[in-house]
């Protein structure tokens, strides 16, 4: 059985720790693929790489502790049995062993305050790209891996401003090879020794990462995928279901506030008013696109140390119907974060795979469905979507 190298930047967080304890408990047949996409019966005759196939490595800034994150989780959040953490602790500690130190340039002051370990130090952007490359090839190289795919599960940065470098690979490249500030944030520099390497790269994070012309003409060039970006777990999905229903209807929607609390490690970061803009971002853009007109929304995304891994999203949708008559919808969606981002985060490593056997290249539209800001799509109703997907798959 060939294998499949899984590369997590962000290794030791909450979404990689329940992505990894997730593979162990469906290949040893412990659990059910409740969850995942690519398990649906319709999907069935698609030949999907095998969760026994799977081996994992890493990228982190911080001193990477993943039998302890795995714990904690159980002891904070009161997640993952016993026996999850029983069975889990062998391949754990494997993939402790190929954890390597990442970079946090363009991260922001959050991230930065954690970090320990951070290989941008005293060298150029392009020399950090190609150590990651090396990186990567020898965790392909060590581990016998037929495949690669690079998922970033890292913090949110803060949004990165465009330059006029990332408009041509050319360009990138000379930019790059100048010391100083980095000319692409982490989430990028990622992408570019992913598709150096000859990976695929899903951006789970609402961080620049492949969003840039350059970075799409690599794409090309080196026969590489991208997709992402922001995966669509909780709330905005509710959204992506519910708006169409207005849209169908005629009701039009006045206007949509979504209130969201939580408590891990990523809403410590989003905290900070800069990282927190580009979550907002990529959350407040959906009802515009589905409506086809400007309802007034808001949306809000604070930390309350207390939940731990659950969130919370109370949204308040007010509307007009007939005769002008005025009406509300609410619904409160509760959640476990990492939860449920591991199954899709499984799904996407499976359709990336898939994607690579049929010698694709570029932007895997048709995981547009998993995304908040699907990377060169449009279209944000989830029904269609996911009809793009099932097309897809019937190919």
């Amino acid at each position: 059985m060939s294998k499949v190298g899984v590369w997590l930047v962000g290794a030791s967080g909450s979404v990689a720790t329940a992505t990894i304890a997730g593979t162990v408990m469906l290949s040893k047949r412990k659990a059910k693929p409740t969850g995942l996409v690519t398990a649906l019966p319709q999907f069935r005759g698609v030949k999907f790489c095998r969760f026994d196939s799977l081996v994992f490595g890493g990228h982190e800034v911080r001193k990477p502790d993943l039998i302890g994150e795995l714990r904690s989780l159980h002891s904070n959040s009161g997640l993952f049995s016993p026996e999850v953490i029983q069975l889990a602790a062998g391949t754990f500690r494997q993939v402790r062993r190929r954890i390597r130190p990442g970079i946090a340039a363009g991260c922001g002051r959050p991230v930065e305050q954690m970090v320990t370990l951070d290989l941008i130090k005293r060298r150029t952007p392009a020399k950090v790209v190609a150590h990651i490359r090396r990186d990567l090839e020898e965790f392909k190289e060590q581990t016998r891996s037929s495949r690669l795919v690079v998922v970033n599960l890292s913090s949110t940065e803060p949004p990165f401003r465009r330059l006029a470098c990332h408009r041509s690979l050319s360009k990138l490249r000379r930019a790059l090879a100048k010391p100083g500030r980095s000319p692409l944030p982490a989430s990028s520099l990622y992408c570019m020794a992913a598709l150096e390497a000859g990976a695929a790269y899903v951006n789970f994070t609402p961080s620049l990462g492949p969003d840039v012309p350059a970075l799409l003409e690599l794409a090309e060039e080196t026969g590489g995928l991208v997709t992402g970006s922001d995966g669509k777990t909780g709330e905005t999905l509710c959204k992506s279901v519910i708006a169409p229903l207005f849209v169908m209807r005629n009701l039009k929607i006045l206007s949509w506030v979504g209130h969201n609390i939580f408590g891990n490690r990523d809403a410590a970061v989003l905290d900070d008013p800069k990282n927190k803009s580009s979550k907002v971002k990529s959350k407040d853009h959906l009802i515009r696109s589905i409506a086809g007109y400007s309802p007034q929304t808001l949306v809000t995304i604070e930390n309350i140390a207390s939940m731990g891994e659950w969130k919370t999203a109370w949204d308040h949708v007010h509307f007009e119907g007939f005769l002008g008559a005025k009406m509300v919808m609410q619904f409160v969606w509760q959640g476990c974060d990492s939860v449920l981002a591991a199954p899709l985060v499984l799904d996407l490593i499976r359709l990336a795979v898939l994607a690579q056997e049929r010698g694709e290249r570029g932007v895997m539209k048709q995981t547009a469905c998993f995304f908040k800001s699907p990377l060169g799509v449009e279209e944000q109703n989830m029904f269609k979507q996911f009809n793009m997907l099932a097309e897809y798959l019937k190919g």
